[in-house]
């Protein structure tokens, strides 16, 4: 008994060490198993976090940078209202702040896409947790539990590809973004920032391009309209499928009703009574009517600024859009009418007012066939249209109307310049040589004060193309733009102030802060006397009452203005003005070839009158500064003609009488 009961403490001291010795083994397998662990999580973290966040892009700095990441090239060209008249590219529209939006607009957003806002900070974990539960039942991602700012991230800085990594990225620089920018300054850059079909960014573009009013004028069922659409843009677009728009604004207003933004009846009134789309073009004018206008706009602005526009930017011209309109309606039905008739394609028009505002530019018949503005680009003769020019370079060597030339056949070093319809007139004034559009009589002033003279009068009234200094320049043989002549004969409109044309009064950037501005309108510089103007402006008055341009008169204003036809009639002009615009006509074809003997007298003048009777409707005739031209009795009109015919017989002989 004795032995059998030493045998257990003897075993137990002897196993003792054992046990020890395999629970420290244990321990340490333990351990390292844990440390092995801790090592490979570390380490899969490692890798998991550089396969998620290597590429991460770095969050802007600033709130000012978002407002500008991730913009596509956009111009949009303006009125001075501020109504759009032209948008090549994506629609922005200037930035709108939360307190000019009613609190029905932002409360649609957050009510369909994230009624937690103002609660998480950027990751709403709750509806993550519920998206994931929803993928899984479903097999496949039908829920992002994306919140707003992490929309907004996917939207300026991410790619929209949908995947885990994606999703992580989102989540870390949606939390990034709210330690940067308060929760109100993320809804405003949200609600500007986001695509809402139709070519549209932000809630502004939106409202404009849908209902073409301004989004602080939103309704509730209009606003819920416009909360259905960042789901699916595109799909969802209510010019495209109205009927799913409104569809999903009933969702947002439901969930408007759920969230205590909207009482029952405000509920039932929308949804009894959905939002109209606007039937006018919101998104801009027919571009056929204003594609010239845009094109030179944008042209005079990267002048302006002296580099490329900036990516998003707005152009205000001042351009009349209804005048617009006026011009190329009848300049298209114009031309349909007769210009085929008399083998003319082309023509064009420019009107500026007193200020040299640019009102109304038609750089040719159509747009969309041909994007060549004959307004601004294109250079032709200006034939007997230039002559004014010349006779105020006369002015200024003491000559006047009055001065007498005689009407005869020259020759100035060997070019021979005629009459159109030939024959010869005698002595005659500088008055009724410009009314009756007499050649010799411009050349011979021109020869007399030279071509240099008449080169740089030209360029003093406006013209800034380059010239030929010859003896031909005195009939209009040099190449000019049509809105340069514009300007020569608002000069003379201004009593010899030179107001050079503006079409392009601000240019905005993206978030609508002015960087360019035209010079407020004034007088314009003095470039030829005042005299010297107004008895320019009196003698044209006389081409319109009775000499070359009378098809061009109006029924109750005063108009000046010159005809002007090139050699072989390749190119016929009118320009004229009243007291409220001067205009300009070019009819011709674009490969030189000539019309059918259409002259400055004919059909420009015509087109000019229709074009300026239309413009002056409703307007109070308003005096010229010059002076009306005296009109003579029909006793002292036989007398002088009587006068020329025996002058042109005896040239050596008689002289008539002044007028």
């Amino acid at each position: 008994m004795h032995t059998i009961k030493e045998r257990p403490i003897t075993y137990r001291a002897d196993i003792k060490p054992m046990r020890r010795f395999a629970m420290g083994w244990v321990v340490r397998a333990i351990f390292g198993v844990v440390v092995l662990g801790v090592v490979a999580v570390l380490v899969a973290g490692a890798f998991t976090w550089r396969w998620a966040f290597h590429d991460l892009p770095e969050l802007p700095g600033s709130a000012v940078s978002l407002w500008e990441v991730r913009r596509e090239s956009s111009i949009t060209m303006v009125d001075s209202e501020g109504q759009r008249l032209v948008v090549r590219g994506p629609r922005y529209e200037r930035p709108v702040r939360l307190d000019e939006l009613p609190a029905h607009v932002p409360q649609a957003f957050l009510a369909i896409e994230d009624r937690r806002f103002y609660e998480h900070d950027g990751v709403d974990r709750r509806g993550l947790i519920r998206a994931m539960m929803v993928n899984l039942q479903a097999g496949s991602t039908v829920q992002g539990g994306s919140t707003l700012t992490m929309q907004l991230v996917k939207n300026l800085i991410l790619s929209p590809e949908r995947t885990i990594r994606r999703k992580l990225q989102e989540i870390r620089i949606a939390l990034a973004l709210e330690e940067l920018l308060s929760k109100d300054e993320i809804l405003e850059l949200y609600l500007n920032r986001v695509y809402l079909g139709e070519r549209a960014y932000g809630i502004e573009a939106a409202a404009q391009t849908y209902f073409n009013k301004s989004a602080s004028e939103l309704t509730v069922a209009e606003a819920a309209i416009l909360a259905a659409l960042p789901k699916a843009p595109s799909r969802l677009a209510p010019t495209d499928n109205l009927e799913a728009a409104r569809a999903r604004a009933e969702d947002v207003l439901q969930a408007m009703l759920d969230a205590d933004y909207i009482d029952p009846l405000t509920y039932l009134s929308a949804v009894t009574m959905p939002a109209d789309l606007s039937q006018s073009d919101a998104a801009g004018f027919d571009p056929a009517v204003f594609g010239h206008v845009f094109d030179a706009a944008v042209a005079e602005a990267e002048l302006a600024l002296g580099e490329a526009l900036p990516d998003v930017v707005t152009i205000e011209v001042s351009i009349d859009p209804d005048l617009q309109q006026t011009a190329h309606t009848t300049l298209t039905q114009f031309m349909d009418r007769e210009g085929a008739a008399r083998n003319a394609g082309e023509a064009a028009l420019a009107a500026i007012d007193m200020t040299g505002r640019v009102r109304a530019m038609v750089g040719g018949r159509d747009y969309r066939e041909s994007q060549f503005n004959r307004v601004t680009q294109a250079e032709r003769q200006p034939g007997s249209a230039f002559k004014p020019v010349v006779f105020a370079a006369g002015f200024e060597a003491e000559l006047d109307p009055s001065s007498t030339f005689r009407d005869r056949p020259i020759d100035i070093e060997g070019w021979t310049p005629e009459n159109y319809g030939g024959g010869f007139r005698g002595m005659i004034t500088i008055a009724d040589a410009l009314k009756r559009s007499v050649n010799t009589i411009a050349a011979q002033v021109g020869n007399e004060v030279g071509p240099q003279a008449v080169a740089e009068m030209a360029q003093r009234l406006g013209v800034q193309s380059e010239l030929n200094v010859v003896p031909a320049l005195s009939l209009g043989a040099g190449e000019v733009h049509l809105i340069e002549m514009t300007a020569v004969y608002a000069a003379f409109a201004n009593d010899g102030r030179r107001t050079d044309p503006v079409l392009v009064t601000q240019i905005r950037d993206a978030r609508g802060d002015l960087i360019w501005a035209a010079p407020e309108p004034a007088p314009g510089r003095q470039v030829i006397e005042q005299e010297h103007a107004r008895w320019i402006s009196t003698m044209l008055q006389s081409v319109v009452l009775d000499g070359t341009g009378t098809r061009a008169r109006l029924n109750r204003h005063v108009a000046a203005g010159k005809t002007g036809t090139s050699q072989n009639s390749r190119d016929a002009w009118f320009v004229g003005y009243t007291g409220y615009l001067t205009a300009a006509v070019w009819i011709g074809n674009d490969d030189d070839t000539p019309t059918d003997q259409v002259t400055g007298g004919q059909l420009p003048a015509q087109l000019w009158r229709a074009f300026m009777t239309e413009a002056h409707q409703g307007l109070e005739p308003r005096a010229l500064s010059a002076p009306a031209p005296r009109r003579r009795t029909a006793r002292e009109e036989s007398l002088a003609a009587f006068y020329s015919d025996l002058s042109a017989r005896f040239s050596d002989v008689v002289d008539p009488p002044s007028p």
